[in-house]
């Protein structure tokens, strides 16, 4: 019993803290870098890029293999002690061991391990414009929550001055001062912004989710932000001119990088190409040994049966000439270690290749690689073009906005010191509600607008600080 009322406290801390729990943008950023399945996948690029140059490196090391064979030969075989064909079954065993190692390869190994090591930059390049991208589709969604959070605190509050208004109406018609049917158009007013109220409710529950997403979380219910205030907008970035933001970007960020270094991988792959044109130095050794378990003749004695043979006559006589009969002593095999050390021998040597026609294939595959070098050289100077064509515009989207932003405030404050004239002129029965409703929604509207703008600014604020090295999170 204990024990459960323990876990059962564990688990309303860990509810507790996940309802209290607010997330910065520094602290999504750094949950991003070390979840989003993006980067991971990006991470394992790298990974396998070390990998390869550990095939790099190993092509300079001796290649070493062993081998064995144990065979049965059954049928129709030479008996070796007799030299007679008989129907047997032999065993034999055999080991070997073997090894090259390439003395030149038309310096492909060399140019394989710097094209490794270029490769493994490459790979860290793209994981870092992977952060990069991941960390701007983070404070977008940040800064979406706060935008949709501001949103919902604008209709609240304009829902409560409708509310008010609604009473101060009553009072008026209560005293005769107006007439019954102008407070209908408020009643209108009320509920359209009590259901503007549910939509900016849900807005800003999609928010929090898409962000939640991003992050890899999967406490949708309790997730939130903390609240950050951008009342002051800091603006130094538009100080800097486009040209000189274009020249730190092009410095900074990743995506130039990554287009040099593919630049570079390209050359190398030209590199690589052309060796296959050149000879090629083998260098090689082999050991080998075998052992056999069949029967063999282990000496000779004379034959007692038939002690003498008949090997021929005398010419003129015809007298038979006679000779010892010796048969074959048949023994069992050597032992295995034995026959293993008489039986070994090593063949070593240099091997050279000369490739001279090959169906044009070394030819065309310089001739392809080739091709590609120029194409990433287009790329290269393309992705130049197109980072300072985003910068630029990035840094004229910055100012639109500053001025988008700064109008909308203008146009709030006017709005709000007109409706202040349209209230005061209501409440004392001068104006009908017509002209109120209408005075009301247009300061509305400004409010709205100066609530979104002002998001869209600091979002293009941070698109030109990121090109400039600032980090996202600051």
């Amino acid at each position: 019993m204990k024990s459960v009322f323990l876990i059962g406290l564990l688990l309303l801390s860990v509810l507790s803290f996940s309802q209290q729990k607010k997330w910065t943008l520094q602290e999504c950023v750094e949950y991003a870098m070390e979840h989003n399945i993006s980067v991971q996948q990006s991470g394992l690029d790298v990974e396998q890029a070390e990998i390869n140059k550990k095939d790099a490196f190993g092509n300079f090391l001796p290649s070493l293999n062993a081998s064995g064979n144990h065979s049965w030969n059954i049928g129709l075989n030479q008996n070796i002690t007799t030299g007679l064909l008989e129907n047997l079954t032999t065993q034999f065993t055999s080991f070997g061991l073997n090894s090259n190692i390439d003395i030149y390869r038309g310096l492909r190994n060399i140019n394989s391990l710097h094209r490794s090591n270029l490769a493994i930059l490459a790979s860290q390049y793209q994981l870092d414009r992977m952060k990069d991208d991941t960390a701007l589709a983070i404070a977008n969604a940040y800064l979406q929550i706060l935008f949709n959070r501001e949103q919902l605190k604008v209709l609240n509050g304009q829902n409560q001055l409708t509310k008010e208004n609604l009473k101060q109406t009553q009072e008026l018609i209560n005293a005769g001062v107006i007439p019954q049917g102008d407070i209908l158009e408020l009643q209108a007013t009320d509920a359209n912004q009590e259901q503007q109220i549910i939509s900016a409710q849900n807005n800003l529950f999609l928010s929090k989710l898409n962000l939640a997403q991003l992050l890899q979380l999967n406490d949708y219910q309790y997730f939130d932000v903390e609240i950050i205030s951008y009342d002051l907008i800091t603006e130094d970035i538009l100080e800097q001119s486009p040209s000189v933001i274009a020249e730190r970007a092009k410095q900074e960020l990743n995506n130039i990088k990554i287009a040099q270094a593919n630049l570079e991988l390209a050359e190398y792959d030209v590199k690589l190409a052309k060796g296959a044109l050149l000879p090629t130095l083998l260098g090689f050794y082999s050991y080998s040994t075998r052992a056999s378990y069949s029967d063999q003749v282990s000496g000779f004695e004379l034959d007692s049966n038939n002690p003498t043979s008949v090997i021929g006559t005398v010419e003129g006589t015809n007298q038979n000439v006679l000779a010892p009969n010796f048969r074959s002593i048949i023994g069992g095999p050597d032992p295995l270690f034995d026959q293993f050390a008489r039986n070994d021998g090593h063949n070593f040597g240099l091997q050279l290749n000369v490739p001279i026609f090959n169906g044009f294939v070394s030819k065309n595959n310089v001739e392809r690689n080739k091709v590609n070098l120029e194409r990433s050289k287009f790329q290269l100077e393309q992705a130049n073009l197109d980072l300072e064509a985003a910068v630029y515009q990035a840094y004229n989207d910055a100012k639109n906005a500053k001025q988008a932003f700064d109008a909308a405030t203008k146009t709030a404050n006017a709005r709000e010191q007109a409706f202040k004239y349209i209230n005061d002129r209501y409440v004392l029965g001068v104006t009908n509600s017509f002209d109120f409703n209408q005075s009301k929604i247009q300061f509305e509207n400004a409010q709205a607008e100066v609530v979104r703008t002002k998001y869209d600014y600091i979002f293009r604020l941070k698109i030109l600080e990121f090109y400039f090295g600032i980090p996202i999170t600051q």
